[in-house]
C-alpha cells in the first residue's frame, strides 16, 4: 500500500510539474506576440518587465530616427526585414529559478499567403521570462537589453556634445551675422577625441550656421556661413561648454590651415566638407529636428536665389 502511494504522489507531482511547464509554454508562446519587430505595440506594456519596456520605448520613440545602418539590429531583432512575418514556435522552456526562466524560440520567415521563405534559415532566439507579482514578463531577447542601454548612453553623451556645439555656434558664431528669427547650425563632426585622466574633448568638424526668416512654411536663409576647425569642450558643473575653437582661415591660407588644423583627419573633413549633397543632407536633417524640438511648423527651406527644398519626414 505504502509502494502503491508513492507511486501515486510521483505521477501527481510529474503530472503537476508537466502541466506548470506547458503553462509556462504557453506563457512564452503568447510573449512571442510582443517581441520588438519593425515597431514596440503599444500593448505590449502589460508584457514586459517595466524596465525592459522603459529601454525599448527609448529606443522606439524617444529617440531620432535616423540612427545609421549597422545600428539597425536594434530596430530589428528578427530577421523579418524583406516583407515577411515572422513565425515564433517555442523549442524549449528553462527554470533559471524561482522567478527567472529562458524559452529558446524558432523563428521562420512566411509570406502573408501562408508560405514559408525558402531563402532565409530558421533562426534561434532566446526570450527571457522573470515572474512580477504572480505574471510571467519578457524581461530580455537575445541579451539585447544591455545592449540598448548602451547604445541608449552613447546618444545621450553624442548628443550633449552637439548642444554643446550647437549653443556656441548661435551664441558666439552666428551674433556676428545678419539676423533672422531663427539660427540652426549643421553640425558634421569629423572626429571626436578627448584627454585622458580630464574632463576635456576635442571635437573636429564642419560647421555651418545659417540664419532664417519663416515666410509661410518657408525658412528663407537670410544669411550664414561656414565655420570649420577645433573645438575644445570642457565639463563645467556638469555639463559641457566650448572653450576654445581654432578655425580655418579664409581665402588662399584655407588649405594649408585645415591640413594642419585636422592632421589625421584632413581626408576624412575634406571628403565632407567638399561634397554639397553631404551637407544638404545633414542640414536637412538637422533642420527637421530643430522644427520638432522647438514645436515649430515649415515644410521647405530655401536658399536666396534657389529654388526651395523639401524638409523631409
Amino acid at each position: 500500500m505504502r509502494k502503491l502511494t508513492a507511486i501515486t504522489l510521483a505521477a501527481l507531482m510529474l503530472a503537476a510539474c508537466t502541466s506548470k511547464e506547458e503553462k509556462l509554454r504557453q506563457r512564452a508562446e503568447e510573449l512571442c506576440r510582443y517581441i520588438p519587430d519593425h515597431e514596440l505595440l503599444e500593448n505590449s506594456k502589460s508584457y514586459l518587465t517595466a524596465d525592459f519596456y522603459a529601454v525599448l520605448d527609448t529606443m522606439f520613440n524617444h529617440l531620432p530616427d535616423e540612427q545609421p545602418l549597422d545600428h539597425e539590429w536594434l530596430y530589428y531583432f528578427v530577421t523579418s526585414n524583406g516583407g515577411t512575418i515572422a513565425d515564433y514556435t517555442v523549442t524549449a522552456v528553462e527554470m533559471t529559478d524561482r522567478d527567472h526562466a529562458v524559452a529558446t524560440i524558432s523563428v521562420r520567415q512566411q509570406w502573408e499567403d501562408g508560405s514559408f521563405d525558402s531563402t532565409t534559415d530558421i533562426e534561434e532566439h532566446k526570450l527571457y521570462m522573470e515572474r512580477v507579482e504572480g505574471q510571467w514578463l519578457m524581461a530580455d531577447f537575445d541579451s539585447h537589453k544591455a545592449d540598448c542601454i548602451n547604445h541608449i548612453i552613447i546618444y545621450r553623451q553624442e548628443q550633449a556634445l552637439r548642444d554643446a556645439i550647437g549653443e556656441y555656434l548661435v551664441d558666439e558664431i552666428g551674433q556676428h551675422y545678419l539676423q533672422g528669427e531663427l539660427c540652426v547650425p549643421t553640425i558634421m563632426i569629423v572626429a571626436a577625441g578627448e584627454e585622458l585622466g580630464s574632463t576635456t574633448a576635442h571635437v573636429w568638424g564642419d560647421f555651418w550656421v545659417d540664419w532664417y526668416r519663416l515666410v509661410g512654411d518657408t525658412l528663407k536663409c537670410v544669411s550664414g556661413g561656414n565655420h570649420s576647425g577645433r573645438m575644445t569642450l570642457e565639463e563645467e558643473e556638469g555639463k559641457l561648454r566650448v572653450t576654445a575653437f581654432e578655425q580655418t582661415v579664409d581665402g588662399a591660407g584655407n588649405d594649408a590651415s585645415a591640413r594642419r588644423i585636422f592632421g589625421p583627419h584632413y581626408d576624412v573633413y575634406k571628403n565632407i566638407h567638399g561634397n554639397q549633397d553631404i551637407r544638404e543632407a545633414n542640414r536637412n536633417l538637422q533642420l527637421r529636428n530643430y522644427l520638432r524640438r522647438h514645436g515649430i511648423s515649415a515644410s521647405y527651406y530655401q536658399d536666396y536665389g534657389w529654388p526651395a527644398v523639401e524638409i523631409k519626414e
